[in-house]
């Protein structure tokens, strides 16, 4: 054999056997397109992955809440995780189906300026996501209030994007992070659930004041919900006492104004003990004969009020005798 042929044949060799690369498809009939099992071994992929992250996400679920110790930065990792493995099941099952990401570089660069403006509030609400979570203004079971709508909730949730609010009322508010940073959120147990309260009560002048001062404390202490002594409670550098007491705030046209401060023990049921304090209170007063003013107005005529001349025909007032 020439030169020349030992160098065709090795050529014909090479091609045959780079063509002839065995494929996990040939063993099918040729009536079955290779594109259907394709799309069935990538959707198994998928759905096994789906599976299997949800099963990863239980079994590290107390291991990631007791290394954070927080829910919402539990809850915001197992979510990435199983973000992940489903992430990288999607790109295995384009493997699968022969597609490439060259392939989706020009479409996803045409598709993004398209949408680029529906996509700009999503990212801005997971960046003020990250901003929620690093801040630690609430935390999932937090009651908190919000100022500008006056409705108060606990936090149900807090995702990248939204944060969840189950409010007294039976309902649900879904607020987009990058709103609820803008707005004055009140939270009553982050971390001391004890909320102080405070009701104002006007006394006539004539009554024994150090008897209603005493009177209103006493009932106060009397309401299940409400502290009724112990260590002065520390807010900060300052000290309060954690009975209930009663100051002298000033003295009004028509008596004496007093404020009485207590400190109620869990901000649950704010409504229900501020009511039970002031049935107290009135009860307290009433018995003991302290009197609580109230407005009067008095209307007096005298010669220099004017006049005012009025006349009525005869007839007219026949008729409406």
């Amino acid at each position: 054999m020439t030169r020349l042929g030992w160098v065709v044949l090795q050529s014909t060799e090479t091609t045959t056997a780079a063509g002839d690369q065995p494929s996990l498809f040939d063993g099918l009939p040729g009536f079955i397109p290779e594109i259907i099992p394709r799309i069935i071994i990538a959707v198994a992929i998928v759905v096994v992955a789906y599976f299997a992250s949800r099963t990863l996400v239980q079994l590290l679920s107390r291991r990631i809440a007791r290394r954070f110790r927080r829910p919402s930065l539990t809850r915001t990792v197992l979510r990435s995780i199983q973000t992940f493995i489903l992430l990288a099941a999607g790109f295995l099952a384009m493997f699968i189906l022969g597609l490439e990401i060259s392939d989706l570089t020009l479409s996803v660069t045409v598709f993004s300026a398209a949408v680029g403006f529906i996509l700009a509030p999503i990212i801005g609400s997971i960046v003020n996501g990250l901003f929620v979570l690093s801040d630690q203004a609430y935390e999932i079971g937090d009651m908190i209030e919000l100022v500008d709508r006056g409705q108060t909730g606990f936090v149900e949730d807090i995702t990248l994007r939204y944060t969840k609010i189950f409010t007294l009322d039976n309902t649900f508010l879904v607020i987009p992070n990058g709103q609820i940073r803008d707005r004055d959120v009140v939270n009553y147990s982050a971390e001391d659930e004890r909320t102080r309260l405070a009701l104002d009560m006007t006394v006539t002048y004539e009554g024994d004041l150090t008897e209603a001062r005493r009177l209103m404390e006493q009932a106060a202490a009397e309401v299940p919900d409400v502290i009724e002594g112990g260590p002065d409670i520390r807010i900060g550098s300052a000290r309060y006492p954690a009975k209930p007491t009663c100051y002298i705030d000033t003295f009004a046209d028509h008596g004496v104004n007093l404020r009485l401060r207590y400190w109620v023990k869990q901000p649950y049921k704010l409504l229900s003990a501020r009511s039970a304090v002031q049935e107290n209170v009135w009860e307290r007063l009433d018995e003991a004969d302290v009197s609580i003013p109230y407005p009067h107005s008095h209307v007096v005529f005298d010669e220099t009020s004017g006049e005012l001349n009025v006349s009525m025909d005869e007839g007219l007032r026949q008729q409406t005798r």
